[in-house]
């Protein structure tokens, strides 16, 4: 039997031959915890080889998928874990679905069982034949071992939905190969030693990044069933938590908290960041009050390339996403697919070991995220853009569907957004364009205020401080309160929502 650190320096190993190992070496440390209680990595091997004892007697083959419908628990883990034991490809399904969308996504992947939380039990009612509770996991899974599989590097590991920011979510397939990247490549991060806090689902490969290398390094992952900030520190102060993946709208409440500077969170080594746009005023405030470094991730879950910006090590260049991981490539390209000239905008296209293997049975669909270069290799379109600055730091400019054109101007809503943030009354904001008869589009604006100052704020007042501030193709043509933005679960905006908003008046 290979020892761990045996397996992590070989060229391939997998996640289920890790957590073997780490159950012999370590059989009494807390794998995964989450508010109910904890599992530890000798009990947690034997979990898993219940759950592939059972799928393989339910008749699932190699290569189907598992469906898991759940907030985060022990249980939702062990099941994903299992699931790969049994060389089945792992489907962690959005509770926050509508029931037509979790319906589709279940259609979609092909699997013959869901396993299901009892908060979200009657949203699988009547969709598959065989439906397990996770609260009856210990009666369901046989005291069996498991056929042994033999798993190869392109074989699928999981099938991630996409967050539907721009419509509905597809079925991201990714390898094993590309989750090996993802622990092989944590070398240096320390996640053997590391008790990791982790407050977003695990459908989302936000989560993954994070959780997986945890696991796969012998660490302890908290899981939280649901995210609150206050919630999150006295968990994180109780454990001595040392890492943690945090989107921004997450971190923006933590820093929010009366008092944050309270806690105690020295324990903290390493804090990342990634999903949506993070402002450079929140970076710094983290790198001011918060022990340990923080680093943001830029990339997307179908692979592409990923840049790292080492906000601690860098605070000249917080306004940047940071520069391509060794191993990876950036390109940027126009409309008609050439590049760009250097410092100028341009889509980016991403190439790296880390990408999907495609979208799940659509196959237009993954022509449509390719792109090629002169010499063949294939790149991912990560559907953003933006400009390299001369120390070769990629600046974000906005999602390409996002890029308002109006009177022939390009407009950025991340530009306009950046300047209305800054007014004292406003905690949140977006802007999105829409139709104009006289500039073919234009930019309107929704911001968040203190639950104090909704009385009091002027919007007319707002809308004139902001305007005042921006270039005159710039200026916002409308501005409206809202209670909150419109977000998924990894704390994107919504903003087909605020678009329909306008449209409609609901």
């Amino acid at each position: 039997m290979f020892t761990a650190q045996d397996l992590l320096a070989t060229e391939f190993a997998t996640l289920s031959e890790l957590v073997a190992a780490h159950a012999l070496e370590r059989p009494r440390k807390i794998a995964v915890a989450d508010d109910r209680g904890a599992i530890d990595y000798g009990t947690l091997d034997r979990v898993m080889d219940q759950i592939a004892a059972g799928l393989q007697q339910e008749g699932l083959a190699q290569g189907q998928a598992v469906a898991i419908l759940s907030h985060p628990s022990v249980a939702q883990a062990s099941v994903f874990l299992g699931a790969l034991r049994a060389a089945c490809v792992a489907a962690p399904i959005a509770p926050s679905a509508t029931p037509a969308a979790i319906a589709s996504m279940i259609a979609d992947c092909g699997a013959p069982i869901v396993f299901v939380d009892a908060a979200n039990a009657p949203a699988v009612d009547g969709i598959v034949a065989k439906v397990v509770r996770l609260e009856a996991l210990a009666t369901w899974a046989p005291d069996a071992r498991p056929q042994p599989m033999t798993i190869a590097p392109e074989d699928g590991f999981n099938i991630i939905y996409s967050s539907g920011t721009t419509g509905i979510p597809k079925g991201i397939v990714q390898s094993h190969a590309m989750r090996w990247q993802h622990l092989s490549r944590n070398a240096a991060a320390g996640f053997d030693t590391a008790v990791t806090m982790i407050a977003t689902p695990l459908y989302s490969n936000t989560t993954l990044v994070s959780f997986l290398p945890t696991i796969g390094w012998g660490g302890t992952a908290v899981l939280m069933a649901k995210f609150d900030a206050r919630r999150y520190v006295e968990l994180a102060e109780r454990y001595q938590a040392t890492h943690t993946m945090l989107v921004p709208v997450q971190y923006q409440r933590i820093m929010a908290l009366p008092d944050f500077d309270a806690f105690d969170l020295s324990s903290f080594r390493f804090k990342t960041c990634t999903s949506a746009p993070f402002s450079a005023a929140l970076k710094a405030d983290i790198v001011a009050r918060w022990p340990g470094l923080l680093v943001e991730y830029y990339g997307m879950t179908e692979g592409g390339a990923t840049c790292a910006l080492n906000a601690t090590a860098h605070p000249d260049k917080l306004h940047t996403v940071g520069q391509p991981l060794p191993g990876h490539e950036i390109r940027l390209i126009d409309d008609d697919g050439a590049e760009v000239a250097p410092g100028e905008t341009g889509e980016v296209v991403g190439r790296s070991p880390t990408m999907m293997t495609g979208y799940h049975g659509r196959t237009e669909a993954t022509r449509e995220a390719e792109w090629f270069d002169d010499h063949g290799n294939r790149y991912i379109r990560h559907g953003d853009l933006a400009r390299f600055d001369e120390d070769g730091f990629l600046v974000l400019m906005d999602r390409k569907k996002d890029l308002i054109i109006s009177g022939g101007f390009n407009i950025y809503p991340s530009d306009l957004e950046a300047v209305l943030a800054q007014h004292p009354n406003v905690t949140d904001c977006a802007v999105v364009g829409v139709p104009s008869e006289a500039w073919g589009e234009t930019p309107v604006g929704f911001y968040v205020t203190r639950p104090m100052d909704r009385e009091v704020a002027d919007d007319a007042a707002i809308l004139a401080w902001t305007n005042a501030k921006l270039g005159k193709t710039q200026r916002l043509s409308a501005l409206h309160p809202v209670e909150e933005l419109p977000r998924n679960a990894i704390g994107k905006v919504l903003k087909r929502e605020l678009r329909h908003t306008l449209r409609t008046g609901t």
